[in-house]
C-alpha cells in the first residue's frame, strides 16, 4: 500500500501533510507550521508522529515543532543540511539525491533553491507524491526571497521533470489568486479557464485546492510554461530564454 496522505491546514492559509505507512504504522508530518491541528489530525486517526520533514527554515513552517515534539518526544526531524544553521536540531541532515524511508516507502530529496537557498522537497514516487512546499505551488511558485530567477527556473525545471501523473502537495492556499494571475498571462487557456472555475467552486466550499497533478500544472501554470511561445508572446518576450521568461512572469505576478 502507498502512503495515506491527510492534508492538514494550519494557520491562516498553511498546510501542513500527514504521510502515513500502514504496514509499519509508521507517520511523517511534512512542516510544522501549528502543532496543534497536526496533533489533532493524529490524534483522530490513532497514529502518532514517528518523522518530521521540513522543507525549510520559515517560520510558518517551522514554529509549530517544539510542541509537536513535546507530544511525541521520539520523533526524529530531517531538513536540508544546507539549511541546518537556520532550521531546528536536526536528527537527520539531507542533500538532493538523498534517501529518506517513512516505514517501508523511500522518499528522494530535491534541492528545489529559489524561494530560499536550501530549500527541499521531498519525492516519493511509489505514492506518486512531491511535497514542494513553497517551491512549486498550485498555479503558482514561491516568492523568490533569498535566490536568483534562474536559480528558481532550475528547480522548476527539475520538478517539470518528474511523471506527470505526480501529485503536487504545496505549502499554501494560494490556488484561487494564483489562477486571477495566471488567466492575465493566457486569457485563453483552455485548460486554465476550466481549472479556474473548479477552483472556485472548491474554495467557494472551503475545500482544498491541493493537491494537483504535474500534469495540470504542466498544462496551466505560468511559471512552468516560461519556455512555452504562448507565454512568452504574451509577456513581449518572444525570442528570449526561457529563465528571462521566467523571471518576468515572477515579477508581474510580485506586483500583482
Amino acid at each position: 500500500m502507498p502512503l495515506e496522505i491527510v492534508i492538514v491546514p494550519c494557520l491562516s492559509d498553511n498546510y501542513a501533510y500527514l504521510a502515513h505507512d500502514s504496514q509499519s504504522g509508521q507517520t511523517a508530518v511534512v512542516d510544522v507550521p501549528d502543532a496543534a491541528p497536526i496533533i489533532e489530525a493524529l490524534n483522530t486517526r490513532g497514529w502518532k508522529a514517528d518523522h518530521v520533514l521540513l522543507t525549510h527554515h520559515h517560520w510558518d513552517h517551522v514554529d509549530g515543532l517544539p510542541d509537536l515534539r513535546a507530544a511525541f518526544p521520539d520523533l526524529k526531524v530531517t531538513g536540508a543540511k544546507a539549511d541546518a544553521h537556520r532550521l531546528p536540531d536536526l536528527d537527520l541532515a539531507v542533500s538532493e539525491g538523498d534517501s529518506i524511508s517513512v516505514g517501508g516507502e523511500t522518499g528522494s530529496v530535491l534541492d528545489v533553491s529559489g524561494h530560499t537557498v536550501g530549500h527541499i522537497a521531498f519525492y516519493f514516487a511509489g505514492a506518486k507524491a512531491l511535497f514542494s512546499a513553497d517551491s512549486l505551488m498550485a498555479l503558482g511558485c514561491g516568492r523568490i526571497f533569498e535566490g536568483t530567477p534562474p536559480m528558481m527556473w532550475q528547480s522548476l525545471s527539475k520538478m517539470a521533470a518528474l511523471p506527470p501523473e505526480t501529485l503536487i502537495y504545496s505549502g499554501h492556499e494560494y490556488t484561487e489568486s494564483n489562477a486571477r494571475f495566471a488567466l492575465t498571462i493566457e486569457p485563453e487557456n483552455a485548460d486554465l479557464i476550466s481549472r479556474a472555475a473548479q477552483i472556485r467552486a472548491l474554495r467557494e466550499q472551503g475545500e482544498p485546492t491541493v493537491p494537483a497533478t504535474l500534469a495540470t500544472e504542466l498544462a496551466t501554470n505560468p511559471f512552468l510554461r516560461a519556455h512555452h511561445a504562448e507565454v512568452k508572446e504574451a509577456v513581449g518576450m518572444a525570442n528570449a530564454p526561457d529563465d528571462l521568461v521566467f523571471a518576468e512572469v515572477r515579477a508581474r505576478k510580485d506586483s500583482f
